[in-house]
């Protein structure tokens, strides 16, 4: 009896065939990129300019330790109480002639900051704090800022400064999905 010799199979195109969906699936499948948290930095120093004068003052100065404990103004203060301090230290207007405030609802302490344009607030954290306690700190630090210009939106325009930004994102979305030749 004579053996049959087996059936083989055509590989050769199975390599292609791997290779258009290895093509395939690369071209398809999105990666998504973390954004981040937006901040602006500060920028690079210049060794030749020296820094602007600033005020000890007109600094509001929020420390985060290694155990996370707020030491605010050389003094422990607890995270809920931080965004009131901020909101006292920036709305203070304790400065006097064209270093003051006119729209400024604070005490008007001369030990304060003078004028909210003037106020700057410093973050320093330690190395051995955690990332979640920084991000909250910032967050409350934000929150101060922005209790502050919903305020002044809502004195001068009667709506909040969070509704007119949201409409302004609104405006400026529609603006880029309009095509360039309806502009």
């Amino acid at each position: 009896m004579a053996r049959r010799a087996a059936p083989e199979v055509n590989a050769g195109s199975m390599a292609d065939i791997a290779f258009l969906l290895l093509i395939f699936f690369l071209v398809t499948t999105t990666i998504e990129v973390d954004s981040g948290i937006v901040s602006k930095l500060p920028p690079e120093v210049d060794e030749q300019t020296p820094p602007p004068p600033v005020k000890k003052k007109n600094i509001f100065q929020v420390l985060v330790n290694k155990d996370n404990q707020l030491l605010v103004e050389e003094e422990l203060m607890e995270l809920k109480d931080l965004t009131d301090a901020a909101v006292a230290f920036i709305d203070n207007g304790g400065g006097e002639g064209k270093s003051g405030c006119a729209y400024c609802e604070g005490e008007r302490s001369p030990e304060s900051s003078d004028n909210p344009k003037k106020a700057i607030v410093s973050l320093v954290n330690d190395r051995q704090a955690t990332y979640n306690y920084y991000i909250t700190v910032t967050n409350e630090l934000v929150r101060a800022y922005t209790i502050l210009r919903n305020r002044a939106a809502t004195q001068r325009y009667g709506e909040t400064y969070e509704s007119m930004y949201a409409r302004y994102k609104d405006t400026q979305e529609a603006d880029k999905e309009t095509p360039e030749y309806l502009e």
